[in-house]
């Protein structure tokens, strides 16, 4: 996010703001080190969740960082995108202690000269595999872009509403649901002295093909703002949530809330149920991107991924973690309905 950049260049941290230095010439290396960050035995269990693995990820290429969408477009492929309009295609990592060097591929969202950031602040990234299409949430512009598999861009849109959200803290958080049906949560707090509740849009369907949403409210942690969504098996969807802390040095905390899409009603109240809280002293940064995937024997895989900001204070962190669906608040009534949902007619 430009705003937590914005907060360490006023607070001094990047130095020589004022002084006119000549920019090194692009760094196109293709290659990402990764290094596996160490977790004591046993753990580590964050509510629901077990935290499998942290890699801190490192790169010399001047587009490296920065992320904020996460999808999985290709099997065993990590597909992570830039608020600065970039993306990075990277094998899964693999487990185990130690540093490794692997080749990855870092190109453009936008291939043309519209790559500029009011074009390309890519803040949220969601995947269709049987379409094999990618949504991207754009902040800046406010709207939602439609790619196909090859990257190409299809679509763009604006509705009305969003483009009267905020400019730096528009569509932040944003999921494909499997029905078809898309939801959008701004950035923003709902108003000057609010510190819990944010504009949100339901769509019928595609954006980019003109569906259009009804307006509603999402309450999440009090302090905290969406930073992404991604969706469970059995229909609900897990939201990412940062809030910065302070004293300095600057430093964040997340949230993990869990809620349900049936929930939703026009002009309505949505509010969840936070179910994990990140901080530290488990390796924590500035967790803007979500992605869940099924795994085997039920259980479903949680990745995050953490926005640098570019600032040599702040990583880019890749969590693994499993979680047992079954675990989770309301699971016992979700299973009964979608049995009743399934049950033939007599």
């Amino acid at each position: 996010m430009r705003r937590l950049l914005i907060v360490l260049l006023l607070c001094g941290l990047a130095p020589g703001l004022w002084v006119r230095v000549q920019h090194p010439p692009p760094n196109r290396d293709q290659r990402v080190t990764l290094v596996a960050l160490p977790l004591a035995a046993g753990c580590c269990r964050i509510g629901p969740f077990t935290l499998d693995n942290v890699w801190h990820l490192t790169g010399a290429n001047s587009n490296f960082g920065s992320y904020s969408g996460l999808a999985r477009m290709d099997p065993g492929r990590l597909m992570a995108f830039t608020d600065r309009g970039y993306f990075l295609d990277i094998a899964d990592p693999h487990p185990g202690p130690g540093d490794r060097v692997v080749s990855a591929i870092i190109g453009p969202t936008i291939a043309d000269a519209r790559q500029l950031k009011d074009h390309s602040d890519v803040e949220e990234a969601s995947f269709d595999p049987a379409s094999r299409r990618l949504w991207l949430a754009l902040e800046g512009r406010n709207g939602i872009a439609r790619h196909g598999a090859d990257l190409v861009r299809q679509g763009f849109r604006q509705t009305p509403v969003m483009r009267r959200w905020p400019q730096n803290s528009g569509p932040e958080a944003m999921v494909r649901l499997n029905d078809g049906r898309f939801i959008v949560l701004a950035e923003a707090f709902d108003g000057r002295f609010e510190n819990r509740l944010h504009q949100a849009l339901l769509f019928s369907g595609d954006p980019v093909e003109g569906a259009v949403p009804f307006g509603f409210s999402f309450a999440g942690p009090q302090g905290y703002r969406p930073t992404g969504m991604a969706q469970l098996p059995d229909g609900r969807v897990l939201v990412l949530m940062r809030r910065l802390l302070w004293p300095l040095p600057l430093r964040t905390a997340g949230r993990i809330v869990l809620l349900d899409p049936a929930e939703i009603t026009p002009g309505g109240l949505w509010r969840g149920r936070q179910i994990a809280s990140l901080d530290a002293p488990l390796p924590v940064d500035n967790f803007e991107a979500i992605m869940i995937e099924p795994a085997a024997g039920g259980m479903v895989t949680v990745w995050l991924l953490s926005d640098d900001n570019g600032a040599v204070s702040q990583r880019t962190l890749l969590w693994r973690m499993t979680l047992d669906p079954a675990q989770l608040p309301g699971s016992a009534d979700k299973q009964k309905a979608h049995d009743h949902l399934a049950r033939p007619a007599q």
